[in-house]
Formats: C-alpha cells, sequence, structure tokens
C-alpha cells in the first residue's frame, strides 16, 4: 500500500533529480565525438586507428603525434596547434584548413553546436 510518506520521499527524489545539473555540465559527453569521429579517432594515449590519436589533442601542434606516421604533409608542415577556433574550423572544412589532408572521406560537419560539442569533449580529454 503507497502512504502518504512515500508518495512523499518520491518527490523529494524527484525534486532532486530536476534540480541536479546535467551530467554534461561537469564533463562534456562524448557522444558528438563517437557518432562523428571514433571510427577512425581515439583520445586513449598510443591508440591510433585510420587517424591519429587525439589524446591531448588540445594545444598540440598539428601533425606531431608520436607513433603515427601517415600524415598528410600539408598537416605536418601547417605550423597550426590545435585550439578551440582552429578544431572548429578544420572539423567543419578540414579541406579549407589544410588542403590536401588525408581526412578522406570526411568532408565536415555543418552543425556549428555538434561541432562545439566535439571542441568542447576534446579539450576535457587533453586537461586530464
Amino acid at each position: 500500500m503507497i502512504t502518504r510518506d512515500v508518495v512523499a520521499a518520491g518527490w523529494v527524489v524527484l525534486g532532486i533529480a530536476w534540480a541536479a545539473p546535467p551530467a554534461s555540465a561537469a564533463e562534456p559527453a562524448p557522444a558528438a565525438f563517437n557518432n562523428h569521429c571514433r571510427t577512425c579517432h581515439s583520445v586513449k594515449e598510443g591508440d591510433h586507428r585510420l587517424g591519429p590519436s587525439l589524446h591531448k589533442i588540445h594545444g598540440a601542434k598539428a601533425g606531431a603525434s608520436s607513433g603515427y606516421g601517415n600524415y598528410s604533409q600539408g598537416l605536418k608542415s601547417s605550423g597550426i596547434t590545435w585550439d578551440d577556433a582552429t578544431l572548429d574550423k578544420f572539423i567543419q572544412n578540414p579541406d579549407q584548413v589544410v588542403p590536401n589532408n588525408n581526412m578522406k572521406p570526411y568532408k565536415g560537419i555543418d552543425d556549428q553546436a555538434v561541432r562545439q560539442q566535439i571542441v568542447d569533449y576534446l579539450r576535457s580529454q587533453s586537461s586530464s
């Protein structure tokens, strides 16, 4: 039998859940990265796939991840340091940022919100 105390406890739990910040407030969720990048990239150190590991990519020089040898000459000589703005532009249209890169058949992501989620996730993984 449901008592008044059980109903009140349920409302308290519901109130706490409603008031709690979403999990993404503490650390960006990897969903956008997983949906768009994970086939070719990982954020685990040394886990190179078709593309290089993006472990601690935020703040790193382009084309410099140790242990990965398939960078395009354009990327290696680009002089890029991956910051929020450069990552966003590259994720949007890699050919515009670094012509003749090896990110084929990837064409980019138009949705700014999705790009921002990926950049936030990469930044969060670079500071851990």
